[in-house]
């Protein structure tokens, strides 16, 4: 009857089947991580910030250049277009090579290297946040999906409610009211479906812009509990260590120490090596320009010391001696910000945390709550409205109790986040990882690298400073897989 029928939608308000294969994270996260354009244009980015270290580094290198010119000249002024001109041509082949510049190019060249370093934080930052929208948008579409899910289970049960309300009126087992009661429940229940059906749109859209796929059915999220710190003094610890923000604010101020260092080489003298080589032909009386070549070869050793520059110099260098102070600050700034965000999130996943305990003791409650109405309203102590208000608690509980699950992975990633923790690594084990260090590795050896050039950089580097590279940030250990035959929420889409 009546009873039988809301203490059906009770029970199955959840509906759950068993899943052995579907969509995962981990499948979400691969795709992503490879196609996402946000990270290819990331990496693009950082592929540039490699040349610049190139850039710096052909200070050390030879310049070579080849000029040739052919002239004709007349001396006689009064007769320029006289048939007997000086006819004449040369070619040269001019090579300069560096040999000292004062620690300029060495310290260029740190300032590069701090850039490119700092560049591959900010990437790792790039990817932390991309895979924070992956796991985002994943759970936003699992949440939905049970939601929808215990809605249309809802407007199942109060239908056929509503049908059997009906069929007593008209036998006069029940009044109008009970049957107006039905009728504005399912109402109810249908724009909240409609409610549920919407939402889950938008997170179906969030989620294909970020993985580049609509979504299909969707596995159990892995736990991250093996990947989270113990206490927030563990987060801080390791927020400091590992955190890609606090790291570029790091080697960004390491880069401005360097271009300091640069400008204060302008001040110091500069050695450079010089050789010439070349023919030139011709002769007067309108000979060819290319009769009687001579070879010509000349080498010299050059040295440079500024003495005044109208003050340039010394003004560049305390522009960037404060630059240097603002990057200093900067480190900081970086690091009350990150300590900030592992507060924030670390406290967002304590009250998760609680709301998800809270949210199971309140559904075991509104499940025992409900049995006891719906078997006091078969002896008469409750009546219709009775029975449907504590289906309607129970079903608002496990709603709750979704949203908080969602809520607690949210915030857990978001505490992964902040310690510098959420590497793709952790969650796809065996994925192919893009490594900036190799095309870096690649470009500094590329053309233009000579062999001496180590020895030249030994001497140029006396008294430049040296960057300072921080430990490589300690792995997440992967997450365990969900179980394939856990119960997993279905609904149609």
């Amino acid at each position: 009857g009546l009873l039988a029928a809301v203490f059906s939608a009770g029970c199955a308000a959840f509906t759950i089947v068993s899943v052995a294969h579907g969509e995962t994270l981990a499948d979400a996260a691969s795709v992503t991580y490879e196609t996402n354009p946000t990270l290819q244009a990331q990496r693009s980015s950082q592929r540039a910030l490699d040349e610049t270290y190139v850039q710096a580094q052909s200070g050390l290198g030879p310049t070579v250049s080849v000029s040739a010119s052919i002239s004709t000249s007349n001396n006689t002024p009064e007769s320029p277009l006289s048939p007997n001109p000086i006819n004449s041509s040369s070619v040269a082949l001019t090579a300069s090579q560096p040999l000292y510049t004062g620690g300029r190019t060495a310290a260029n060249m740190s300032a590069a290297e701090a850039d490119v370093l700092a560049g591959r934080e900010g990437l790792r930052r790039v990817e932390q946040t991309v895979l924070q929208s992956v796991i985002q948008s994943y759970v936003d579409v699992r949440r939905d999906q049970q939601r929808l899910a215990i809605s249309n289970d809802n407007v199942s049960v109060l239908e056929r409610q509503l049908r059997e309300a009906r069929a007593r009126f008209q036998v006069g087992e029940i009044t109008r009211t009970d049957v107006a009661q039905a009728e504005a429940r399912l109402a109810a229940a249908q724009a909240s479906r409609s409610a549920a059906q919407a939402q889950l749109s938008i997170s179906r859209a969030a989620y294909a812009a970020v993985v580049g796929q609509n979504p299909g059915t969707l596995a159990a999220e892995p736990p991250l509990a093996s990947l989270l710190p113990a206490s927030i003094d563990d987060a801080f610890t390791l927020a400091e260590r590992n955190n890609p923000q606090m790291r570029q604010a790091d080697y960004t101020e390491q880069g401005s120490a360097a271009r300091v260092a640069a400008t204060r080489a302008l001040t110091r003298p500069s050695v450079s090596a010089r050789l010439s080589v070349g023919v030139a032909g011709g002769g007067p009386d309108g000979a060819s320009p290319f009769a009687d070549y001579s070879t010509q070869i000349s080498g010299s050793l050059a040295a440079s010391v500024p003495i005044f520059t109208g003050g340039l110099t010394t003004s560049q260098i305390r522009a960037a001696t404060e630059r240097n102070n603002v990057d200093r600050i900067g480190i900081e700034t970086a690091r009350r910000q990150v300590l900030q965000q592992v507060s924030i999130a670390w406290s967002q996943l304590l009250s998760a945390r609680a709301q998800l305990v809270s949210t199971e003791q309140q559904v075991r409650a509104a499940t025992i709550a409900f049995e006891g109405t719906r078997q006091e309203a078969q002896v008469g102590l409750r009546t219709t409205l009775d029975v449907l208000n504590a289906e309607q608690e129970l079903r608002n509980a496990q709603l709750a109790l979704v949203n908080a699950k969602h809520d607690e992975y949210v915030a857990s990633a978001a505490v992964l986040a902040a310690i510098g923790a959420l590497d793709i690594g952790a969650i796809v084990p065996n994925a192919p990882r893009y490594d900036p260090a190799a095309n870096f590795n690649d470009v500094r050896r590329s053309n233009g690298y000579l062999p001496w050039q180590p020895a030249l950089e030994s001497l140029d580097r006396a008294g430049a400073p040296k960057i300072q590279v921080r430990p490589a940030p300690t792995p997440a250990p992967p997450v365990a897989e969900a179980d394939p035959n856990a119960p997993q929420a279905t609904a149609t889409p």
